[in-house]
Formats: structure tokens, sequence, C-alpha cells
């Protein structure tokens, strides 16, 4: 059944969207340890000094008082648990992020990049992202609606004068918000199948003339990966940059995001990238990463480390407003469109989401009573999560390298956590085990001390952690 989620186009303003519209596989030998490895056995870059601002949590409504954390939040236990997630080769390869108030309280690497040519995954590792590039093609295009070059209410048609589509109108109502929501009217996932058989984007752009639309233009929801990269053309018509250029200039440079990259010369290219695996005879057989949804740079095409993952959270939560101000961020990541069908798609969600919508590149979830802006991503051989929990001022991101859903339950898992909710083991990991490896790791670090002061960061790779990380629990 095609979910048709219907929003009245008046929403939108309602919403305060136009706020900025003013200047503004086979077994293999190689095992991942779960040995904690003390900080001195891999070196990474350092990472760039930046000016996050300090303070009550940005994105909160004035006069809101910022939540702390509830007492028993343990990112020690949490990288513990992402070392079980990576034991055996249950995952071939995992990195995890968390971040509070402006600062990386954990960014690390777990297992390995590769079952054939077995490297630890450290901080600076790098992923392919999948979906969790929507929100950085919302962002981007924010950054335009600030500067003057766009607004949300943009025609599309008015940079793209080729478009059409089976209904005549639909091309010249459809806006710049409309694409970044999913609202283009088309049914859900439009020629993503074409893409999957390496059809060009182009020719599936022009294919929209007879692709059928379940409702007019911006009355309702359905996912998109290729009618979605239509943001990709505005971009370029506004500026005279490739999506790509406009997302590195605007973003990954002045956020110090220096691992990341587009599309699959940029991961290629990339000192140390995790390979993608698929299950093959009872173990992992890893490949050669697809082109396919490359060909859609806005939709799926960016690749990054936890590290530079971990500066993308903190800008989202307001902290680098030189970047991405407080005002934007809280125009991306306001819901347009209700999205009911998110609340079935897993056990967490069943039983954690009460209200589901889509921003513009984010989703954002009502989570056990408290607000989460959140995003996934899923291609052959990669997958991830993100969220921020803007109550609490803080962020997770989890990405790795198999085809395996057993490290979702990291999310929330660390969100239970967060606020205090009771114990409902998400995370398929023996809870004891779990505790005996904590143990084991608080004496691998007591034993590393003299190399390491305390509160600073910490470098480590092999089965055990990355890079960028602190076991104090934050206040």
């Amino acid at each position: 059944m095609k979910e048709a989620a219907r929003t009245p186009r008046r929403l939108l303003l309602a919403a305060g969207l136009f706020a900025c519209l003013t200047p503004m596989a086979v077994g293999t030998a190689a095992q991942s340890e779960l040995a904690w490895q003390p900080s001195t056995d891999v070196q990474v870059k350092a990472a760039p000094a930046v000016p996050v601002v300090a303070g009550p949590a940005p994105m909160l409504p004035p006069g809101t008082t910022p939540m702390p954390l509830a007492t028993d939040f343990d990112v020690a236990r949490f990288e513990a648990m992402a070392q079980m997630v990576v034991a055996n080769q249950r995952v071939p390869g995992l990195a995890m992020a968390i971040v509070h108030k402006g600062e990386v309280l954990s960014a690390r690497g777990y297992g390995i990049t590769d079952v054939s040519a077995a490297e630890p995954v450290d901080a600076h590792t790098v992923f392919r992202l999948a979906s969790l590039s929507k929100p950085f093609a919302g962002t981007v295009t924010g950054l335009l609606v600030a500067e003057g070059s766009l607004r949300w209410d943009s025609n599309v048609a008015d940079f793209m004068p080729a478009l059409r589509f089976s209904n005549p109108e639909a091309a010249g109502k459809l806006t710049v918000a409309d694409v970044l929501s999913h609202r283009v009217g088309l049914g859900r996932n439009t020629y993503d199948r074409d893409i999957e058989r390496n059809a060009d984007y182009r020719t599936l752009v022009q294919r929209f003339a007879d692709a059928p639309m379940t409702c007019d233009v911006g009355e309702c929801y359905s996912y998109q990966n290729v009618a979605f990269s239509l943001v990709g053309d505005v971009v370029f018509a506004a500026t005279g940059q490739f999506f790509s250029e406009a997302v590195a200039g605007r973003i990954f440079k002045p956020l110090g995001m220096n691992d990341a990259s587009y599309g699959l010369e940029g991961i290629q290219a990339s000192p140390r990238w995790a390979r993608p695996h698929v299950r093959a005879g009872g173990g992992w057989r890893s490949l050669t990463p697809k082109p396919t949804y490359y060909r859609v740079a806005p939709a799926a095409g960016v690749n990054a480390s936890i590290s530079d993952m971990a500066q993308w959270l903190i800008a989202q939560s307001g902290r680098r407003p030189d970047v991405l101000p407080a005002p934007l961020l809280a125009t991306l990541q306001q819901p347009l469109v209700s999205t009911p069908r998110e609340m079935r798609t897993s056990s967490w969600r069943r039983e954690r989401v009460n209200e589901a919508g889509y921003a513009l590149g984010w989703r954002v979830y009502e989570y056990a009573g408290h607000r989460v802006v959140f995003h996934a991503g899923a291609v052959q051989g990669y997958r991830g999560l993100m969220a921020l929990m803007p109550e609490r001022d803080l962020g997770v991101v989890v990405l790795w390298n198999g085809e395996s859903s057993l490290p979702t339950g990291l999310l929330p898992t660390i969100l239970d956590s967060a606020i205090g909710l009771g114990p409902r083991q998400w995370l398929d990991v023996d809870l004891e085990e779990v505790d005996e490896l904590l143990l084991a790791n608080a004496a691998a670090d007591s034993d590393a001390m003299p190399t390491r002061r305390a509160g600073t960061t910490s470098t480590a790779g092999s089965g055990g952690s990355g890079a960028a990380a602190s076991t104090a629990k934050p206040q």
C-alpha cells in the first residue's frame, strides 16, 4: 500500500518555514578483537580548533530550560556495547560518535575495514552515508536561501524549464521546499529500481513526464531519491557550482570535515575507507561500492568519517552559528508533512515513536515524549543512523559496513539512557559480557594514563576503539 500522508500547503507557513526567506560474502581468518587498545596505538589527525559556542542549548525555544542527561548515562558502557557488536565479526566494522553541549564525548572506530585485507576502523575511516546525505542537501539549500540566491518557495521549473510531469500543471507548482520534504506527488521511491539497474539520472528526470502521480504537488509525502536530487540541479543553476562543490565549500570545509567527499571517486581516494560487506557462506564478503546511488548525489552521495560526523552533529545542534545559524537550523528541522508509516518500521519506533514527520532533509520524531531529529541511510553494504535530541543538546551517529540490522539497537539504547527510561534491551548483546568488558576497558585506560591527560581525547584502533573519546560522564 502506498503511503500518502496529506498536509495542506498552508502548513508550510504555519510551521514558520518562511522565517528564513528574508535576508537573513566468504568467511575470513581476520577477527575483531575485544581488547581495548591504548591511546598510542594509532596516529590520527588532530581535530581542528573550531569556535564552538558554549552556554544553553541553542536549539531550544527561548525560555525553555535545558534538561541534563540522566545520571546513569555512561559513554564508556555504550563504547563497550559497540565493541561487542563487532566481536567475532557479527558486523565487520563500525564507528560511533556521541556529542553533548558542543563537545565530543566519543568518536571511535570498532572492528575492521575489510575482511579480505583487515585494517582497524578508526575515527578517520570513511564510510558511505547513503541517505544520511539528505540533511546536507537541505542545509546547503538553506544557506543559499539565507544568501538570497533562492527562496524556499522558488519554483523548480524556473531553474529547470524542461521539467515535466504527467500532470501538466505539476512542474509549475513544484517548489524547492516540496522537493526537500518529499512532497513531489510521485509514487514512493519512483525510479529507484532503475537507478539500481545503472540508469542515468538525467534520463530518469526526463521520464518523470510518464510517471504516475499519487497526489497533487505539495499535498502528500512520498519518499524519493531521484526526485529529491532535483535540488542539485537547482543549486547548480542558482550558483554555477556543481552540487558537491557547493556543499564542500559551505559545509565540509568550514566545519573541518576534512575526510568528507562526494561520490565513488571520493571514497576510493580516501586514505582509509571501509569496504561494503554482504553475507556469503556464513560469513562476510567485501565488495567494490556500487556507483548507482552516487548518481543521485543530493540524496545519497556523501562519504564521511565518524570524526566528520561528530562535527556535523555539533553544527546541527546550533553550536557553530558561524557556519549554520540557529534560525536556519530551526527551519530545516521543522516538520512539514506527517509520515505515520515511520512509526511502524522497526521495534524501537513502534514502541517509542508517537509522532513522525519530515522536514527539509530531516525526519522529526516525538520519541517517548521527547523531540528527536533523525535520519537513517542504507545502500548495499553500508548502514547508518544519526539523531539529535535538542532538549538535552545530545547527538548520536552510528555507521557500519555490513548488511546487518544489529547495530541499530545502539541508537535507542543511548536515547533511552539520556532521558532516563527503564531498561529495554534493544541491542542483541550479552549485558553481563558488556559489564565485564567495561571493567577491562577501564583497567586498560588506567594503565595508559601516563600517556593521556584526564579529560582529553584518546586515539585507538583495532577491534576496541577508534579516536576522540572521553569516558567521563557528562554533566
